[in-house]
């Protein structure tokens, strides 16, 4: 049998501060490759470009990634401020539109960080630009050093960092067999107010929701704060994750 095809989605850059780009970050796509067996294909984040239902018919699960840019105010209600740049509106009009078709067609679907947030505002939730704002959070961006610059060792920047706690007998409870987990942080938006389909099944320690999963979805359809793509050919957790999207995804191929 052929293998499965994962859609992961673009990011728009400017290479070399003149050409249009389209960009994926390897480590999503080795992910997909291997631990769940399938062929990762990027697809541009771009209404443009992309036809949904097309993808759809060619696609056996779809992976929503982390980026630089943050989901654009407007699409949860609040006004943009310059501070919270920058923002990627191209993507957010395919992604917010994929996530709906997605949990309609019963495509399996996984989102990290941005991905996650993606998710969550495709069903009526609210995000904070900055979480580490709020009175009683912690500060979820990447480790810097004293000058300001991102630290240059990758196994610090994404290091586990805080637990998170999971519901029991929920989706991401039962997929690692356990009811607290240790996660890496890199983000400034995180959830403020869920939407009426965004079940939250992981908190961490300072109230930040950390997992979702969407009300029900027939297929699957989780997301992930943490970036989870980062490690999962060795972390048990990710490994996890990534695991059981896999499944899904030969599931919904075996069954076509």
């Amino acid at each position: 049998m052929k293998r499965p095809v994962v859609g992961v989605i673009g990011n728009k850059v400017l290479a070399e501060g003149r050409f249009p780009s389209q960009r994926v970050g390897e480590r999503n796509l080795r992910a997909v490759a291997d631990v769940t067996g399938a062929l990762p294909l990027m697809f541009a984040g771009s209404p443009e470009i992309t036809d949904i239902e097309a993808l759809l018919d060619i696609v056996d699960g779809v992976l929503l990634t982390g980026a630089r840019a943050n989901v654009h105010p407007t699409r949860f209600g609040t006004d943009p401020h310059v501070s919270y740049e920058p923002y990627d509106l191209e993507r957010d009009a395919v992604a917010l539109a994929l996530v709906e078709t997605c949990v309609a067609r019963c495509v399996p679907l996984l989102g990290i960080c941005r991905g996650f947030q993606e998710m969550s505002v495709a069903y009526g939730s609210t995000l904070h630009p900055e979480i580490r704002e709020i009175p009683g959070r912690q500060n979820h961006r990447m480790p810097r050093l004293e000058n300001g610059e991102i630290h240059p060792d990758p196994t610090v920047v994404f290091g586990d960092r805080h637990d998170v706690t999971l519901t029991p007998g929920g989706a991401f409870a039962t997929l690692f067999g356990r009811e607290t987990i240790r996660v890496n942080s890199l983000h400034g938006q995180g959830i403020l107010e869920p939407g009426g389909r965004i079940v939250v099944e992981g908190v961490a320690e300072d109230g930040t929701i950390e997992a979702i999963r969407i009300k029900d979805a027939k297929g699957f359809a989780l997301g992930v704060q943490w970036h989870a793509e980062y490690d999962p050919q060795t972390n048990p957790i990710n490994k996890a994750l990534f695991e059981a999207f896999g499944a899904a995804i030969s599931a919904r191929k075996k069954a076509a």
